[in-house]
């Protein structure tokens, strides 16, 4: 239980010094991040230009993405918030505005992380350069889910571990249905 007490400690310790970071750069890009990540627009506006530009490679890298990303929101909003009940970090703890535009559904994972992650992840292994340039966005929407307040770290960080379970699924689910094929 000491161990618990110590990680949740420091969770609240990191949400607090997160979201009170004040400079220039975190108020002129962490809130276009925030609303390009909403509705996975930024990850559907980055599967279009993979598949317009891309060719063979980019249809695969948007398709994988789109599907793995599809499959996070899944595990993510639809069975692991309804598992997990986590109230989103206090309001006093976040001193900007940006914490009176939080959802109301449980803080526990972060389901823009679980997303951005997964659709990276996906887009790698079909087109390298592709997904590091997803890499850099995928970071910043993890860093503003703990900055505005609507998550902890370790909710980002479940984010970032159904994320990447998703990419994995995807990516072995052809493997397992050709092996199963009679």
């Amino acid at each position: 239980m000491e161990i618990l007490a110590s990680l949740r400690n420091g969770d609240h310790r990191l949400t607090k010094r997160m979201a009170a970071w004040d400079s220039v750069w975190a108020r002129r890009v962490l809130p276009p991040v925030e609303e390009a990540a909403e509705h996975t627009k930024l990850w559907w506006a980055a599967a279009v230009i993979m598949a317009a530009g891309g060719r063979w490679r980019g249809r695969k890298a948007a398709a994988a993405g789109v599907t793995a990303m599809a499959v996070a929101e899944l595990l993510s909003n639809g069975v692991a918030k309804k598992l997990v009940e986590r109230p989103r970090p206090p309001k006093q703890w976040i001193p900007h505005d940006d914490v009176e535009d939080r959802p109301d559904s449980s803080s526990f994972p972060s389901g823009h992380t679980a997303a951005a992650v997964a659709f990276t992840a996906a887009v790698v292994p079909a087109w390298p350069w592709a997904g590091a340039a997803c890499a850099v966005p995928a970071v910043l929407v993890a860093v503003q889910r703990v900055h505005s307040g609507a998550h902890y770290p370790s909710d980002v960080a479940a984010g970032a571990a159904v994320g990447l379970a998703a990419a994995a699924l995807v990516r072995a689910t052809p493997r397992l249905l050709i092996r199963h094929l009679p």
